[in-house]
């Protein structure tokens, strides 16, 4: 079966050695962490949820290794298959930024676990705008699919109404991203307010925007 996003090494090498630096990583930080490490962390940056030590490294790592899995195999069985050549290149950019995200964040909470101060509550909020502002600046290049993008009975119905819808989209992933990425600087009694507002300005204005642009298309 033919890879309609055509992975080569100059393609892979970058989510390969991502996931090889979280793995290599983990396992050195860990023979400095306790047995009980803070693994989430409320809208003020305290910690609300302590994990096991071991399974925390185990199943990060895992899930970053059927990300890259998943990133190379969906096209594979899309129905539109054939569609993924014309974005390959958007595509992997995804891929990447989105292991680069998540190896970032696993890194820093891990660094986290083992003493060194890291400000969790400004450093995730960041990290979370400025992916949410990439995909943004990229989101109209993508062509229909049944897997990434903005999939509603509308988007999927019409392929005009999939591109204006992603215009669309792209324009608030930005403005939603810087948004977020603002949340970590403010005073902790606005932070969850603002992120509330990103989301649902992403959520309402893509699935209703994609429903009024249905109803002018047709």
């Amino acid at each position: 079966m033919k890879n309609p996003i055509q992975p080569k090494l100059k393609t892979e090498i970058l989510p390969i050695l991502l996931i090889i630096f979280s793995i290599v990583s983990s396992l050195y930080l860990f023979q400095l962490m306790p047995e009980k490490i803070p693994v989430r962390w409320n809208f003020e940056g305290q910690v609300d949820r302590f994990g096991n030590s071991s399974s925390h490294i185990l199943i990060i790592n895992l899930i970053l290794i059927g990300l890259y899995l998943l990133f190379i195999f969906l096209p594979c069985i899309d129905p539109n298959k054939k569609r993924y050549a014309e974005f390959k290149k958007i595509y992997h950019i995804f891929k990447n930024i989105l292991l680069l995200f998540m190896a970032g964040i696993f890194f820093l909470t891990n660094l986290n676990a083992v003493g060194y101060s890291i400000n969790i509550s400004i450093y995730i909020p960041l990290f979370v705008g400025i992916l949410f502002v990439i995909i943004g600046n990229y989101m109209a290049k993508i062509k229909m699919n049944w897997f990434m993008g903005i999939r509603t009975p509308w988007t999927l119905s019409s392929e005009d109404v999939w591109n204006k819808t992603h215009r669309l989209g792209g324009k608030l992933f930005m403005l939603s991203g810087v948004l977020i990425a603002l949340t970590g600087f403010l005073p902790t009694n606005y932070r969850m307010l603002i992120f509330i507002l990103a989301i649902g300005l992403i959520l309402i204005g893509t699935i209703g925007g994609s429903y009024f642009i249905y109803k002018k298309h047709k």
